[in-house]
C-alpha cells in the first residue's frame, strides 16, 4: 500500500512539475515588430469633423419612401467641404440613391486594388427616449472626454477617420502603388437588404472585372484586458474574419377559431406555445471553431504565471469550455447558430379565438449553416408537422477569410507597433456588416475598427448615450494612414 501511495504521489508530482514547465513556456511569441514615426495628424480638426458628421441625420429605413435623402445630400456636401484634396484628386461616384464610391488611381496597374468600407447611415432614436440622453442624440457634443450622438461609434467615427487619413496622405504628396477605393454605403443598418448600396457597389466591381486584394470594414475593436490576478495591462485586438448570417422566419399554426366562450382543449396559441418550447429546447449543435482556439490561446498566453497553470491546458479542456460557453448567452453565440423567438401574432380581440397564430424567429447562423439548414431544423425539432414556415428575410453567413495572407500580416504588424502589449485575435462578428457583400470580388475581408473602447461603451452602440472616447481618434487615424501606406504596396509585413 505504501509503495502505491508513493508511486501515486510521485506521479502527481511529475504531472505538477510538467504543468509548471508548460505554463512557464506558455507565453506570447517574441518578435521585434519594429516602430514607426508619429504621424502628422490634426486631431482637433478631426474631432470637429466627427461632431459635424453626427449632426447630419442620415437615418436609414427599410422603406425607402421614409428616408430623408436630403440629409444624405447634406452629408455629401459636408464631406466635399471638409476634404477638398480628396474631392480634387479622387473620382467620386454616387451609387443607387446615396452610396459613395471614391477611386484613387495607383501607380502600378498590375496590382489588385484595395477597398476601405464604411456606412453613412445610422439607426433612428427610439421614440420617447430622446430625453434620456446626456446630450441630444444628434448634437455631436464634445465634452472633452467623449463625442456624443447617434453614429459616434457606428460608424461616423470610422468613416471620418478614414477620410482624415486619406486627406492627410494627399497633403503629404503620397500616391499609392495599387488603386484604392473608398466605399460608403447608405443602408447598412437595413439588415439583409436586397438592393443595398454595398451590393450595388460590389456589382460595379464585378462588371468592371475588378478583384480586390483586401477589404477592411467595421467589426472588431481594441479592448483593454484587466482582471486582477489573471491579466493586466494587455489589449485584445479583435479582427473579424467572418460574420454570422441573419434570417427571420415566420412560423404559423392554423385553427378553426371561434368565440372565446367555447374554447377547444388547445387553441392555436396553445399549440404555438409548444412550437416555441420545441425550438428553445432543441438548440443547434455547438462547435468550437478554430478562431475560438486562437482567441483563448492568445488570452491564455498573456495571463500572469499563476493563471497560466490553467490556461496552458486549454487544448485539453475544449469539451468543458464548450459546455460552459453554451450556458452563457454572450459566449453561446460564438459556438452555435442562435434561435431567438422575438415576435408573436394572434387574435385581433380578447374574446376571439385566433384562426391563425404565428411567431417570428430570428436565427443568426454560423458559417457553414445555410438558410435551407434552418428550415430543415425547424421541421425536424417541431413536433407539430402542420405548421407553416415562411422565410421573411435572409442573409447567408459569410465565409472565413484567411489569416495567413499579406494583408492580415500587415494589419497585425501595424496593430502591434501601435500597441506593443496587445495580441491580435481573429474572431466571428455577431452582427452584420457591408463587408459580406464583397465576397464575390475579394477573398481577404477583415472587419476591424481601430478604436480603443470599453465593453460599457460598446454596449451604447444603437443605444441611448452612444459616445466616442476622444482619446481614441488619433490612434484610429494613425492606423488608417499606415494601412493605406503599407497595404497599398506589394511589400510584405
Amino acid at each position: 500500500m505504501k509503495k502505491r501511495t508513493v508511486a501515486a504521489l510521485a506521479g502527481a508530482g511529475a504531472l505538477t512539475a510538467a504543468n509548471a514547465v508548460r505554463a512557464a513556456l506558455f507565453v506570447p511569441e517574441k518578435k521585434d515588430w519594429g516602430t514607426s514615426e508619429p504621424e502628422n495628424i490634426n486631431v482637433e480638426k478631426a474631432l470637429e469633423h466627427i461632431s459635424g458628421a453626427i449632426q447630419i441625420k442620415t437615418v436609414s429605413n427599410p422603406d425607402k419612401s421614409k428616408v430623408d435623402f436630403g440629409e444624405f445630400d447634406k452629408f455629401h456636401k459636408f464631406l466635399e467641404e471638409s476634404y477638398p484634396l480628396i474631392h480634387k484628386t479622387m473620382k467620386k461616384e454616387i451609387v443607387n440613391e446615396a452610396s459613395l464610391m471614391y477611386y484613387w488611381k495607383g501607380t502600378n496597374p498590375d496590382l489588385e486594388p484595395m477597398a476601405m468600407l464604411s456606412h453613412q447611415d445610422v439607426v433612428p432614436i427610439e421614440e420617447g427616449t430622446e430625453g434620456d440622453w446626456a446630450h441630444p442624440p444628434f448634437s455631436g457634443y464634445n465634452d472633452g472626454e467623449f463625442i456624443w450622438g447617434r453614429g459616434a461609434l457606428d460608424m461616423k467615427n470610422h468613416l471620418i477617420c478614414v477620410m482624415e487619413a486619406i486627406e492627410t496622405l494627399l497633403a503629404e504628396g503620397f500616391t499609392p502603388e495599387r488603386d484604392v477605393y473608398l466605399c460608403f454605403g447608405q443602408d447598412e443598418e437595413v439588415v439583409a437588404s436586397g438592393d443595398s448600396g454595398a451590393r450595388a457597389m460590389m456589382e460595379i466591381f464585378k462588371e468592371r472585372g475588378i478583384h480586390l486584394d483586401s477589404v477592411v470594414d467595421e467589426g472588431g475593436a481594441v479592448i483593454d484586458l484587466d482582471i486582477p490576478g489573471v491579466i493586466k495591462g494587455k489589449k485584445l485586438i479583435g479582427v473579424g474574419i467572418a460574420e454570422k448570417g441573419y434570417t427571420d422566419v415566420k412560423i404559423s399554426v392554423h385553427s378553426n377559431g371561434g368565440h372565446s366562450s367555447q374554447p377547444p382543449k388547445h387553441s392555436a396559441i396553445g399549440e404555438l406555445a409548444d412550437v416555441v418550447k420545441d425550438l428553445e429546447n432543441h438548440q443547434f449543435k455547438s462547435e468550437l471553431m478554430p478562431f475560438i482556439s486562437e482567441l483563448f490561446s492568445g488570452i491564455g498566453r498573456n495571463c500572469s504565471y499563476p493563471a497560466r497553470l490553467v490556461t496552458c491546458n486549454i487544448p485539453f479542456m475544449k469539451p468543458l469550455i464548450k459546455q460552459i460557453m453554451k450556458q452563457i448567452p454572450p459566449a453561446a453565440c460564438l459556438v452555435r447558430t442562435t434561435t431567438a423567438v422575438t415576435m408573436t401574432e394572434g387574435s385581433p380581440a380578447a374574446n376571439v379565438l385566433a384562426q391563425n397564430a404565428s411567431i417570428t424567429v430570428n436565427f443568426r447562423q454560423m458559417p457553414g449553416t445555410t438558410v435551407a439548414d434552418l428550415e430543415k431544423h425547424i421541421r425536424k425539432v417541431v413536433r407539430n408537422k402542420d405548421i407553416s414556415v415562411e422565410i421573411l428575410k435572409q442573409k447567408e453567413a459569410s465565409k472565413f477569410s484567411p489569416t495567413d495572407t499579406r494583408p492580415f500580416r500587415v494589419m497585425e504588424k501595424i496593430c502591434k507597433q501601435q500597441n506593443p502589449d496587445s495580441f491580435v485575435a481573429p474572431y466571428l462578428v455577431m452582427g452584420g456588416t457591408d463587408a459580406c457583400y464583397y465576397e464575390p470580388v475579394c477573398d481577404n475581408i477583415y472587419r476591424y475598427s481601430p478604436f480603443n473602447v470599453t465593453i460599457e461603451e460598446l454596449r451604447c452602440t444603437h443605444n441611448t448615450n452612444e459616445r466616442l472616447p476622444v482619446k481614441t481618434v488619433e490612434e484610429a487615424i494613425t492606423f488608417f494612414i499606415r494601412w493605406v501606406r503599407r497595404a497599398s504596396s506589394q511589400e510584405d509585413a
